[in-house]
């Protein structure tokens, strides 16, 4: 498993190894040491699943704030996704700025969003499942989220507006600097 920091370097892009034969492959997917040897050590107690079917749906800019802040262990296990994390750490050398990673069932990989990101994952193509793993609990009083297209975020999506599927809530959500500070670096 090859893990290694983005541009964020609290962000972190996990690449599980695949080892196949003429039956197909086998990965590890989650090694707890792995995460510990990067710096990661705590536990995650919820695991979530999602299906998406229109290419072009996206979801988020999501997070958690405390007592139920959450870590996040992404990864796209049919279809593909480009995922999204967003520095909202008041006080933070990269506030406001994002990291991004294209994660699908064919590569593999996973990201690791940390507590103070905002994230979200637009579809690369239609049907498209992600799961992620959580380190705490979903509580709807904690939720919060940033619009998705928050021009001082400068995050260039792969489909332009009018092609992309949001709920309600995510059209809707307010922009980052009329957001309460909720996470300090």
């Amino acid at each position: 498993m090859k893990i290694r920091p983005l541009e964020i370097p609290e962000v972190l892009l996990i690449e599980p190894q695949r080892f196949g034969d003429e039956r197909g492959w086998f990965s590890e997917t989650f090694r707890e040491a792995a995460l510990a040897e990067a710096g990661f050590t705590r536990r995650f107690v919820q695991d979530n699943h999602s299906f998406s079917a229109p290419k072009g749906t996206l979801r988020g800019l999501h997070f958690q704030v405390d007592p139920n802040a959450q870590d996040k262990l992404v990864r796209c296990t049919r279809g593909s996704i480009v995922d999204v994390a967003v520095d909202i750490r008041q006080g933070s050398p990269t506030y406001g700025r994002h990291v991004k990673a294209t994660l699908s069932a064919e590569n593999g990989h996973q990201l690791l969003v940390p507590i103070g990101f905002a994230h979200a994952f637009v579809t690369l193509e239609p049907d498209c499942e992600v799961q992620y793993k959580v380190t705490g609990y979903y509580s709807k009083e904690c939720d919060r989220g940033i619009f998705w297209n928050d021009p001082d975020l400068g995050i260039e999506w792969p489909f332009p507006a009018e092609e992309m599927t949001l709920s309600e809530k995510d059209k809707n959500a307010p922009l980052l600097a009329d957001s309460a500070p909720f996470f300090v670096y």
